[in-house]
């Protein structure tokens, strides 16, 4: 390429993502034949059977383009969520519909507020619209809602909250959220990216959909197909919001965005209930051991509302995480959120569960 090819300089502020290391990479690396991956929050149990056996049933039609309205699937969510069917867009991923909400309402210059560390899909959005970034610290690995309050001014267009936040696990509560908004002017748009809300067990946990039923015009809700669902590598994720903000969404939207074989496997796995309480439960168990094994490890580790937790082992990440790949462990260094001693271990099965601890023991004993 030409050094005088111009480009947006705003683009250079931005990150690349790293995702999780793949199995097969790691396979590659060392020569490894039994890898498991905790790295990226994803069900360990897979998808639904259903869901594995409306993709192959809907294979054959694979020639064809999908319903860009996402018509049977948006009525099935519309049901489940008790809001009616313009409420709803759907995206390739919540990542997407995150990406359309920003080239839908940043405009450069505008002030988007984040707490740190949060989903870095937000900073990406901010900086590649021309925004400008305000980031919040956390309050014991918390969201600090009145914080992030106090740093609204005349330029603030949205306030992404995390709910339960990735990477911490943590959660703030419907008294806390009460509190934001009352201190929210209309003008800032405030998103709730819930990807992890079915794994919630707190009872104090905010119903932002609440606030969308009573008509609250300045609040959009995000959801997932990806985590509990286990249908990440089909990138299915919604919006919920009242219908001026979808209507003004909907303009920046792709035609097909949300492809054909990522809705039948949603709405086979939404019919399958069994499957989501076996998931539920799986995590549940899976977080008990692993919080029961922590505390015999001596290890601090934060309490978490996802399917995934922080424990910090005491040791630069990278080394740790290194050394466990070798061991045929993927987990997620904490150095790219800013907690150099933590790791992010994704909650698995409880054969990984113990597989994970073993050879974290292991290393700590080195």
């Amino acid at each position: 390429m030409s050094n005088n090819i111009s480009f947006r300089e705003n683009i250079l502020q931005i990150k690349p993502y790293v995702p999780g290391k793949p199995i097969e990479y790691v396979q590659r690396e060392f020569g490894l034949t039994d890898v498991i991956k905790l790295a990226s929050n994803e069900n360990p149990l897979g998808p639904s059977p259903k869901a594995i056996k409306a993709m192959q049933e809907a294979a054959v039609k694979m020639n064809l383009y999908p319903d860009g309205y996402c018509t049977d699937l948006r009525t099935m969510v519309a049901e489940e969520l008790d809001v009616p069917e313009n409420y709803l867009i759907f995206g390739n991923g919540s990542d997407e519909v995150i990406r359309l909400i920003g080239q839908t309402f940043i405009r450069p210059g505008d002030e988007i507020v984040v707490a740190d560390p949060s989903f870095v899909e937000y900073d990406f959005v901010c900086y590649l619209l021309g925004g400008n970034l305000i980031k919040i610290p956390v309050e014991n690995f918390t969201h600090n809602l009145r914080q992030m309050a106090q740093a609204i001014t005349d330029k603030t267009k949205i306030v992404f909250i995390c709910n339960p936040n990735n990477p911490t696990g943590t959660m703030v509560t419907s008294s806390e959220v009460e509190e934001f908004l009352s201190k929210v002017p209309d003008h800032v748009l405030v998103v709730f990216d819930e990807a992890y809300y079915e794994y919630v067990d707190d009872e104090t946990y905010p119903d932002s959909l609440g606030y969308i039923k009573k008509g609250r015009n300045n609040i959009i809700a995000l959801r997932t197909f990806s985590k509990i669902h286990g249908l990440a590598g089909l990138r299915l994720g919604y919006g919920i919001a009242v219908p001026e903000l979808i209507q003004l969404i909907q303009r920046t939207k792709e035609p097909f965005n949300a492809n054909l074989m990522a809705q039948v496997a949603a709405m086979a796995s939404l019919q399958d209930k069994e499957h989501l309480l076996r998931s539920r439960d799986t995590n549940k168990k899976g977080k008990e051991y692993l919080y029961k094994s922590f505390t015999e490890m001596g290890l601090e580790y934060i309490p978490t509302q996802g399917n995934f937790m922080m424990v910090n082992i005491s040791r630069h990440s990278q080394e740790v995480f290194v050394e466990m790949q070798k061991r045929g462990v993927i987990v997620r260094t904490g150095d790219i959120f800013g907690l150099d001693n933590f790791i992010r271990v994704t909650i698995g099965t409880q054969e990984q569960n113990e597989r994970f601890i073993n050879v974290l023991k292991e290393i700590l004993r080195t």
